[in-house]
């Protein structure tokens, strides 16, 4: 019962981060949304999908075992966070050379070089290394303190934000400003008070046996990014600019659906990974897996039917997008669950197979889109 009980409070924490987070999030997303025009908002989202997707190169996946590590035996983090910096430096020269290629076969007339690379850098050395501090925070179960970074990094973002709506400066270039800014201070405050303390030590004898399994979860984070976050690349390059942005923002409406199941699916990952017996039954999945698909369909219907009864209430550019979103209402619970299986693959460390349903899963998804 007590074991119970301390799962729930560790939700009901990750869960007001996220929540809080969620909050946040929507007054920073309906402020780009739009401030920026349609097409700028398609390019910008576009960009940082691209950003999002090449982030998971970085260090090349060794972010699994020092998440696995600070679960497990958190006395070693700090000869495990010593490789996650090597690898992580190591890796940045491919991260530079992809985005270099993709900006030249996808934004080379959108977008000047430099401004697309800032949007890259601020995806990359910006929120995903506070994403690398979370990750460690909730393995070593410091669930208030990750929950705290969440919350401040989102505040800062949207601080940005209504900095950018109520200053004279506007287009997609003065908001990259503003955005890099913003990542550039939530990185510094990370660093300085909310990172866990410890003496980073490298230990090159430890790495290259856990680097083959941290490279294969690497592309199966790689091909869950690509299947989740290419279709914006996709409609920006086979529709026009003003469609991406259509699309961006629909999408962006259906991933807050996904706030309340990411919370589950970090406790329950953690939970397998203690005790690999956690959720073995059909009954137990099955009924998981029908909550997961009812409560991602009732927040699509909940933004159906707020945009319906008043269609202007979150700006016109999110308006302008309210008479497509019927026709999206499945896709919530699909996304979500395709996520949350993704999550139990993980955690019972079925990496390849992961990797090869999620490459499958976007040849399909892409190429149907196309």
């Amino acid at each position: 019962m007590l074991a119970h009980k301390k799962t729930i409070a560790d939700y009901l924490i990750i869960t007001s981060g996220v929540f809080g987070r969620l909050v946040i999030s929507v007054v920073y997303f309906l402020i780009v949304a739009n401030v920026l025009t349609l097409s700028e908002f398609g390019i910008f989202a576009a960009a940082s999908a691209v950003g999002l997707v090449l982030s998971r190169l970085m260090a090349f996946g060794f972010i699994s075992p020092v998440y696995r590590t600070a679960t497990v035996r958190p006395r070693l983090l700090g000869v495990y966070v010593g490789g996650l910096i090597a690898f992580a430096l190591a890796s940045l020269p491919l991260i530079l050379l992809a985005a270099l290629l993709v900006h030249g076969l996808f934004f080379a007339t959108r977008i000047e070089q430099g401004w697309f690379l800032a949007i890259i850098a601020c995806e990359i050395l910006g929120w995903r290394l506070v994403e690398y501090v979370v990750i460690q925070l909730n393995g070593l179960s410091r669930f208030g303190r990750a929950a705290t970074l969440v919350i401040l990094g989102s505040a800062i973002r949207t601080l940005a934000a209504i900095a950018f709506l109520l200053l004279p400066w506007r287009g997609l270039e003065a908001w990259i400003v503003f955005y890099g800014l913003a990542n550039a201070v939530t990185l510094l405050v990370t660093f300085v008070a909310l990172a866990p303390r410890m003496r980073v030590r490298f230990v090159w004898r430890i790495y290259p046996r856990r680097l083959r399994d941290a490279v294969t979860a690497a592309v199966s984070e790689l091909t869950f990014y690509a299947q989740a976050e290419l279709d914006k690349l996709l409609v920006l390059t086979l529709a026009g600019d003003r469609a991406a942005g259509l699309y961006a923002i629909a999408m962006r409406l259906i991933d807050l659906t996904a706030i309340p199941v990411r919370s589950f699916n970090q406790m329950l990952v953690q939970r397998i990974m203690k005790d690999g017996a956690t959720m073995t039954g059909t009954r137990s999945r099955l009924l998981t897996e029908g909550i997961i698909a009812a409560l991602s369909t009732a927040g699509m219907l909940a933004f159906i039917t707020l945009l319906w009864v008043a269609p202007n209430t979150l700006g016109r550019n999110i308006a302008a997008v309210a008479p497509y979103l019927p026709l999206l209402l499945a896709i919530p619970a699909l996304r979500n669950l395709v996520e949350y299986q993704g999550e139990l693959l993980y955690a019972r460390e079925r990496v390849v197979t992961r990797a090869v349903l999620l490459a499958g899963l976007a040849i399909v998804k892409l190429s149907l889109m196309a």
